[in-house]
């Protein structure tokens, strides 16, 4: 790669992500828009140098999920969306739960200390961690002894908190599994690119921290064994709350307009929103002129929502402006990935559904230890899942996993 090429695009990136900053605060797109063509502009030379194959996107998918293109990307996810649509439906037609809980005042410093206790119940070592604060939660590795996470914290909802620690958990597990011969090899995940996102893809590594807090954080079975000590620490606002109601409460389907804070069955629309967007984008189908338009349009044939304007539309996530297009895939493969491990280990490890039966995970991390973390690198994601007899580009266990939860 042109050493030229990549000193412009960090350049760029820099400027970019600070105009972005500023018009998604003010929803001004106009005030972005040149910054994102010009990001554009030096992605397509990026996949240009990189001898790209039938479309520029290929290249900038390879970089975070090696092995997909965006002819396989198209197959996967119209087959996802036309199989999640009326699993969506569905779930919309059904009574809502109680929610107004979620909402009360729960002070920063109790739900810290909830957190603390509970990731370290799901594994993550604080002899070699640590769990700090963060705009947005994130996990980083300095070597596989030093893995650290964040979240955040509102006082006046109680889940995003909850669900970003163990979400981050996921991916800390991960790098923590590594086999030590492989620390700071080419086989290692730790500080691959900019930080530690790495393992084998960043879709492996994203179907670490979904399976732990969808499959394992949202489940019945899990509060049932935590939701006493959620009480003990909020004993005033849970008083009237029982274990069912709040696992119901934190699996409502609900549209919404930001990614990040998207129930599990809606996220995906989301992502593939973006995708079909930046593939738009670099191959030059849409004019970046056009965006906020095209994205408006996505988001309400698709999730049935209107963006009131564009700082809650098209510019509410850094990606674009940081240089990452070609990453968002890596978010529903992971889901995809999540779920096939789940129903590898449904059928073929009784002791990891026993084991969750009771809300415990040390059966779970005993068999990810051995299947996934302990390769780092050295197995790319296909081969881990065909050694569990799964196909890298089959989401039919992901869809049999929403319908059975929401249907």
């Amino acid at each position: 790669m042109p050493a030229e090429l990549l000193r412009r695009q960090a350049e760029q990136s820099a400027l970019a992500g600070a105009v972005w900053a500023e018009a998604r605060a003010s929803g001004d797109f106009a005030l972005f828009k040149p910054y994102l063509q010009t990001m554009l502009d030096l992605s397509r030379q990026v996949a240009q140098a990189s001898g790209f194959g039938a479309h520029p996107y290929d290249a900038m998918v390879h970089a975070f999920e090696p092995g997909e293109t965006a002819a396989s990307l198209a197959t996967l996810f119209d087959r996802l969306r036309t199989a999640q649509k009326p699993i969506l439906d569905s779930a919309l037609g059904k009574p809502r739960p109680r929610t107004e809980f979620l909402y009360r005042d729960y002070p920063v410093a109790q739900q810290q200390a909830f957190c603390r206790a509970l990731v370290a119940e799901l594994g993550y070592d604080f002899a070699h961690g640590r769990l700090d604060t963060a705009v947005h939660p994130f996990e980083i590795s300095m070597t596989r002894g030093d893995v650290r996470i964040t979240s955040r914290w509102r006082p006046e909802y109680l889940p995003m908190s909850i669900f970003g620690s163990i979400h981050e958990t996921g991916h800390a597990l991960y790098e923590m599994g590594v086999d030590p011969s492989l620390t700071r090899s080419a086989m290692t995940t730790d500080m691959i690119g900019l930080y530690a996102v790495g393992g084998t893809s960043f879709g492996m590594h994203e179907s670490q921290s979904r399976l732990l807090e969808n499959h394992v954080g949202r489940a019945p079975e899990f509060w049932q064994r935590h939701f006493g000590t959620l009480r003990d620490h909020f004993p005033e606002q849970l008083s009237d709350v029982s274990a069912e109601e709040f696992v119901a409460a934190v699996n409502r389907v609900e549209p919404g307009l930001i990614r990040v804070e998207a129930d599990e069955l809606t996220y995906d629309f989301h992502i593939m929103l973006r995708v079909r967007l930046e593939m738009a984008l670099m191959e030059g189908s849409l004019d970046p002129a056009d965006l906020p338009e095209a994205w408006n349009a996505a988001m309400r044939e698709d999730l049935g929502v209107e963006v009131p304007h564009d700082g809650l539309g098209c510019l509410q996530d850094v990606h674009w402006s940081s240089g990452y297009i070609g990453s968002f895939p890596t978010y529903t493969i992971g889901n995809i990935t999540a779920a096939q491990i789940m129903d590898h280990y449904r059928a073929h490890r009784p002791e990891v559904t026993a084991g969750l039966a009771r809300g415990e995970t040390a059966p779970l991390r005993t068999a990810l230890q051995a299947d996934v973390w302990r390769h780092g690198r050295s197995r790319s994601r296909a081969e881990i899942l065909d050694g569990m007899d799964q196909s890298a580009s089959d989401p039919a266990a992901y869809i049999g996993y929403l319908r059975r939860k929401f249907c």
